[in-house]
């Protein structure tokens, strides 16, 4: 089957490993690695964290082995129905307290700043990512014995391009083969002066 590959209307220049990235939900049946999977965590490893706390705290399984079934598990079922088929899933999570114990307000940002690294490396491997929110937090946290000091946020599905869609649900298809994709503009979200709610405009 042809790589599905996705229009992304720029404008301005960006890299490519920025501008060929989508989230796949159909992946190629080729096996992912431990040692493939180590290479985006090493990536993420390298990502900036305030006062470089490094709060991220990652659970990876391939499929195949227990932890990837254990992951999947946790995910809500919408999830279950095309996930199974990625061939690595990853369950993120990161510190509440900071060093001193205290409220750890920036740890989200650090965590999204280790999976920008971690999707970005994917994609110059040939490799997609396709990050969730549907899962069960509460389940997810109690099945792999995470303490009280972290939060369970998403899952990640990771598997390399040019899947079949016909492998995913038919309400799944059409999203998987649309070819353009889009974003708001920049002058809607940033702003040299005061806060502008443009995006309701």
């Amino acid at each position: 089957m042809k790589e599905i590959t996705k229009i992304t209307p720029t404008d301005y220049e960006i890299m490519d490993e920025i501008k060929s990235r989508w989230s796949p939900r159909a992946f190629d049946d080729v096996p992912l690695s431990v040692s493939e999977v180590k290479q985006l965590l090493e990536a993420g490893r390298w990502a900036s964290s305030s006062f470089n706390q490094q709060p991220w705290r990652i659970i990876y399984g391939i499929k195949g082995d227990p932890v990837f079934d254990r992951i999947l598990s946790c995910l809500v079922e919408f999830n279950q129905d095309w996930a199974k088929n990625a061939q690595a899933l990853l369950l993120t999570a990161y510190k509440n307290t900071n060093n001193e114990g205290e409220h750890y307000r920036h740890a989200m940002h650090d965590l999204g700043l280790f999976m920008g690294n971690v999707v970005i490396q994917a994609n110059h491997k040939g490799i997609g990512a396709h990050q969730m929110g549907g899962l069960d937090p509460v389940k997810a946290h109690s099945e792999f014995g995470f303490t009280s000091e972290f939060d369970v946020a998403t899952a990640v599905a990771l598997g390399r391009y040019g899947g079949d869609p016909d492998t995913l649900p038919k309400d799944l298809r059409a999203d998987e083969l649309e070819e353009k994709r889009t974003r708001f503009k920049v002058d809607q979200f940033a702003f040299n002066g005061n806060f502008e709610n443009k995006i309701e405009d």
